[in-house]
């Protein structure tokens, strides 16, 4: 039996959506595939860190206690001696030994790569993208720069920080005024639509900008595009990729905003699935070079395990731009997959599985190097 250690939670403001990724598609379908050991650890809005197999049921974080709860327990400590293991130390020390890591933490210090570059460096299998790939596709401006590098369309923008935007505000002011209206305004390392504004004016646009400065540190400012269709298409696979199939939001409102994603639909359990087209009705050349482009997306950035890519299309020039990519889909996107014909269970087997493949791939990778230079280097001596 395989021990599956999900980490969700943590200090982002998509904390919430990151307890319903790890209950709705994860937990509950490893419970129902069976033959998983399964420890949930919950990181706190502080960053204190939880380990109960209470926490399985996403009931445990319906209840209006549930910190002052989790304060009466022990935390759990995580040993790197030889893999990972959750360690609850006291006179009777508690350790169990984890054989695969499912991250579900949305934003800030999990989707970001700083969880994945400590579960790399813990020479544990985790499920999803590595750390690289995870820190480029969580800032959008550095993604779109990357991905103009390669040749993959985006639409125009601009982007800077908090620091630039108190000290050079007229230049920067200057700096959008070459780019046309409508605007976004979004902050560029969050998702879940959180922070971000559409600007139809100048008189709109400060305020824009105040608002993603409320939540982050570096903003994008970016073109909207006429005549919008916006579709999605999630993948998956490390060298071999699936994808799922194409699909088409379809929000009432101008603007696809948290509200729409996660709790239009009135039940609040992950994505809203009530708010799509699956497959996306748009013609058999566009879904060709939406796939390519996904595809092509994919590979650019690193990706492996899972990812999202996000398109804007302008429906009557047929332009397709790389909006983002999403390196932890709300909820894995298993709305999409199971109609695609993976279930639940069957996507996230599939992920651990790709997991163990990469891991097993990197441990045939020499990382250290023996050298003279310590021996050679100028200096005292042990006496």
């Amino acid at each position: 039996m395989k021990t599956i250690a999900v980490i969700f939670g943590g200090r982002s403001a998509e904390h919430d959506v990151s307890i319903i990724t790890a209950h709705i598609p994860i937990i509950d379908s490893l419970q129902a595939a069976g033959g998983f050991d399964i420890w949930p650890v919950y990181i706190t809005k502080v960053g204190d860190w939880y380990a109960d197999k209470a926490m399985n049921r996403l009931a445990f974080f319906k209840q209006p206690n549930y910190e002052a709860v989790l304060k009466k327990q022990k935390k759990v400590q995580l040993s790197f001696d030889k893999g990972l293991t959750l360690v609850w130390p006291g006179l009777r020390e508690k350790k169990v030994k984890i054989d695969v890591v499912f991250p579900s933490m949305h934003g800030t210090y999990g989707e970001d790569g700083s969880l994945m570059g400590l579960l790399r460096m813990a020479k544990v299998p985790f499920v999803g993208c590595d750390m690289a790939s995870s820190a480029v596709a969580m800032d959008k401006a550095f993604t779109k720069q990357v991905l103009v590098a390669e040749g993959v369309p985006v639409v125009p923008f601009t982007w800077f920080t908090k620091v630039s935007w108190a000290q050079s505000k007229k230049y920067l002011l200057e700096k959008i005024s070459t780019l046309k209206y409508p605007l976004f305004v979004k902050p560029v390392h969050l998702g879940s639509s959180i922070g971000i504004t559409k600007v139809k004016s100048f008189a709109q646009l400060e305020n824009a900008i105040e608002v993603a400065l409320h939540y982050d540190d570096k903003i994008l400012v970016e073109e909207g595009v006429e005549d919008l269709i916006e579709v999605t298409l999630p993948i998956i696979g490390n060298y071999e990729l699936t994808l799922a199939s194409v699909e088409r939001p379809l929000n009432k409102t101008e603007f696809f905003d948290f509200k729409d994603k996660y709790l239009s639909g009135g039940k609040g359990g992950g994505v809203n699935s009530e708010y799509s087209e699956i497959p996306a009705n748009i013609d058999a050349e566009l879904l060709k070079q939406v796939q390519d482009l996904g595809r092509k997306t994919y590979k650019t950035l690193g990706c492996c395990g899972i990812a999202r890519v996000d398109f804007l299309i302008n429906s009557a020039t047929k332009k397709i731009f790389v909006n983002e990519v999403n390196t932890l889909p709300g909820s894995l996107y298993q709305h999409n997959w199971k109609k695609s014909g993976l279930s639940g269970v069957k996507l996230v087997t599939k992920l651990i599985s790709l997991a163990e493949e990469r891991f097993a791939a990197e441990q045939q990778l020499t990382h250290t190097f023996s050298s003279e230079i310590l021996s050679k280097v100028g200096g005292p001596k042990v006496q």
